[in-house]
């Protein structure tokens, strides 16, 4: 590959992202106008990336399309008004799938990377540190008890640690996999199996506030426990089961960043992330593990594998 190409992993239908991505070649366009080139370093593996492949979203993601939603590199071209930013780390977000070694973006969104934050870190920063923190302005953690199914994932041990930065009386969180256990019990965070029905019946029938990633069984069970003044915030249905609601109360939200999008400014846009860096320099985030961009597959093989306690991150250059 010579330095005027792109290497990109693109979808031209619908399936089993291990299936129907490649990864394949193009000539680099001529940058348009108020756009930066970012020659990407990192890009995660989420479920909100590989979701849209299997055609779940199909109403709003059409093919063919380059696959994932957020990653970090560096600028190697920019208008005049931006030049500033040549050279440096940027998260180019909200543009083109991130899956590919140079992603072009909208300059005013892009957003600066601070100096101290490692860029594996930084590419982690959009996904589901955003979504923590919008939902926990929208639903304050303050003075309540707080239920979080999918106890293992990223966006519930980040809204587990801020609730209880933001004054949350309790949070306990259920999880799958017996590894979790241990390190929610040491970031203070109560701990249920998922097969603790008995349990996890009790601890709902003293919530205020639930945030739900998997629908399902479990997830069932916790709202139907749930007092009448409760808030249930649904923002994932891993199981492929949605929450039924046949009462009124308590009050079942649905949750999608997208939602909040397009109503931010750009400097409200930039704003969140300078509240997010400061939570993400003092929290839990995991660990990674990081795969050669033509290892892709292996990154999606070991996404799925249960009670894994790294993030999979392409490496693209």
């Amino acid at each position: 590959m010579t330095t005027a190409e792109n290497a990109a992993l693109i979808f031209r239908q619908f399936g089993n992202p291990s299936d129907v991505l490649t990864l394949e070649y193009t000539p680099l366009t001529p940058l348009a106008p108020a756009q930066l080139r970012v020659q990407m370093r990192f890009a995660p593996v989420n479920a909100s990336d590989l979701i849209p492949i299997s055609g779940a979203y199909r109403h709003r993601v059409t093919p063919p399309r380059v696959a994932g939603y957020e990653g970090v590199g560096t600028v190697v071209a920019a208008p005049a008004d931006f030049s500033h930013l040549l050279g440096k780390r940027v998260l180019p977000l909200r543009g083109t799938g991130t899956w590919q070694r140079y992603v072009d973006c909208d300059a005013a969104l892009a957003i600066p990377v601070p100096d101290d934050i490692d860029s594996t870190l930084a590419a982690r920063a959009y996904i589901n540190p955003l979504a923590a923190l919008l939902m926990l302005k929208n639903w304050s953690p303050g003075n309540k008890h707080l239920l979080l199914t999918a106890g293992g994932s990223d966006c519930a041990l980040l809204l587990a640690q801020w609730a209880l930065r933001w004054g949350a009386q309790s949070v306990t969180a259920i999880y799958r996999a017996p590894r979790h256990a241990e390190r929610l019990e040491r970031l203070a965070i109560g701990a249920l199996q998922q097969d603790q029905h008995a349990d996890i019946r009790q601890r709902a029938a003293g919530a205020d506030l639930v945030f739900d990633a998997t629908g399902g069984a479990v997830s069932q069970l916790i709202w139907q426990a749930l007092p009448t003044a409760a808030q249930f915030i649904a923002y994932g249905v891993l199981t492929g089961q949605p929450v039924r609601v046949n009462a009124a109360r308590p009050a079942l939200h649905w949750f999608h960043v997208r939602h909040y999008l397009d109503a931010l400014t750009p400097a409200a846009w930039q704003q969140l992330f300078a509240e997010l860096w400061p939570l993400l320099r003092s929290s839990d985030c995991g660990e990674v593990a990081v795969y050669p961009f033509d290892q892709w597959r292996e990154a999606i093989h070991f996404y799925h594998q249960s009670g894994r306690s790294q993030k999979p991150l392409l490496q693209l250059s």
